[in-house]
């Protein structure tokens, strides 16, 4: 279940990038297009309507950003500065560790809450009701967007959906590395196609000795000696 929310969760930001992407590209060739005096061409070119290219683009990296970051906290590409907490013993770095991962989970559990009371409240709640054909009351059917004419619910709706799974992913690291001791890590130098040096189980191959993001305490630092427990080196 979990391998088919990680994939869901790259395509839609896949889909969202290229489309946003490929969105904009028509609309400023159009833009320019419709300048140039070709004869047939340009009439064609300015029948076309464009003007929802831009609040399009922007909803969708809306979304990408908002399930982006819970990609980040899962692959563990967010940039954090722990210069203090790396210095620390072991147990104490994991205590800290812990404590802010919950944090963000929290944190992110507290935004998603308000951003689904918000969305219910601009409409959500009304569209929910007319959709199962109950009375809706006094509720608000709430505002739509200028160009697009969609309700701005389904717009919000990128805050809570992507802060909840947000906090889903901090809890999903935190359970991790309360159980094996590893934070997740991302390569920045590693390229496709490239065949890489494989380094000794018992070092970290992520290291970058920047300490700007938490050591884990299954691997050594590079130069680390574990054994006086208090990260000293060698």
């Amino acid at each position: 279940m979990l391998k088919v929310l990680d994939h869901l969760e790259e395509w839609l930001i896949t889909f969202l990038m290229g489309a946003a992407t490929l969105i904009i590209f028509v609309s400023v060739v159009h833009r320019y297009g419709s300048g140039l005096s070709i004869p047939g061409v340009q009439d064609w070119l300015l029948s076309l309507h464009f003007g929802w290219a831009q609040e399009l683009t922007i909803i969708m990296f809306v979304w990408m950003a908002k399930f982006g970051a819970a990609y980040g906290v899962r692959t563990g590409i967010h940039v954090g500065v722990d210069v203090l907490i790396n210095r620390l013993s072991d147990a104490n770095r994991a205590k800290f560790v812990v404590i802010g991962l919950g944090a963000g989970a929290l944190f992110t559990g507290i935004v998603g809450t308000l951003g689904l009371t918000f969305v219910l409240e601009n409409g959500a709640h009304y569209q929910f009701l007319t959709w199962f054909g109950m009375e809706v009351g006094d509720l608000y059917e709430g505002p739509t967007t200028p160009d697009l004419e969609w309700p701005t619910w389904i717009v919000y709706s990128a805050i809570p959906l992507g802060s909840y799974l947000m906090c889903f992913r901090f809890l999903q690291v935190m359970v991790s590395f309360i159980r094996t001791g590893e934070l997740p890590h991302h390569d920045h130098g590693h390229v496709d196609g490239i065949d890489e040096e494989h380094l000794p189980v018992d070092v970290n191959p992520y290291d970058m000795g920047d300490n700007l993001h938490p050591h884990d305490l299954k691997h050594k630092q590079m130069g680390e000696d574990r054994t006086n427990g208090k990260g000293g080196k060698q």
